[in-house]
């Protein structure tokens, strides 16, 4: 049986929905690198961090912060990561203005290439007459994004190589995500 996968995302039309900022230490000073929690790769333990609000709202399970997008989620989503994804992601705990309850960035370590550039309604890849050297063959715009599943393997969490800003998870995660009750985040087959 075919294995079905889907980008998790965040909820733009969530009623009252709360809006986050990018994270900073206690100390209110930003992280020198945001754009590394968006990276696909493995971040050093940043210490304490603390998400502020730029609109109070709903508190959503799954969120991202405005500028880089870094995926903030609640402890019962970070659960369902720990346990079907624990060697795909790394959970740093976040403190978020007004609540309790405990929230993690989401990092989503593993880049896999399986873009189906023929299957999505558009990707266009950087060239060298771009002027971007350091893009060179990398997505530059891809619309309607579909995947090659076969080139996925055993993954079950994972970013596309050459465009990391979706979060891709497979059928099981997404499943295991929907029975938790997930308020903020929405799926989009792939």
């Amino acid at each position: 049986m075919p294995r079905h996968f889907f980008e998790l995302d965040f909820d733009i039309d969530a009623p009252g929905r709360w809006y986050l900022r990018e994270p900073t230490g206690l100390n209110g000073k930003t992280v020198p690198d945001i754009w590394a929690f968006v990276s696909g790769k493995a971040v050093t333990e940043p210490g304490p961090l603390r998400v502020p609000l730029s609109r109070p709202g709903q508190a959503l399970d799954f969120d991202k912060t405005t500028v880089a997008g870094t995926p903030i989620v609640s402890g019962r989503i970070a659960s369902v990561f720990r346990e079907l994804a624990p060697d795909d992601v790394q959970l740093f705990p976040v403190e978020i203005q007004g609540q309790a309850e405990p929230f993690y960035l989401l990092n989503v370590m593993r880049v896999i290439r399986c873009i189906d550039d023929a299957a999505c309604e558009e990707a266009r890849r950087w060239t060298p007459e771009d002027g971007r050297p350091d893009k060179v063959g990398e997505y530059h715009v891809v619309s309607g994004l579909r995947i090659d599943a076969s080139k996925v393997g055993g993954a079950a969490v994972f970013r596309p190589w050459g465009y990391l800003l979706p979060i891709i998870v497979d059928g099981q995660l997404k499943a295991a995500l929907e029975q938790t009750g997930i308020v903020g985040g929405q799926f989009v087959e792939v």
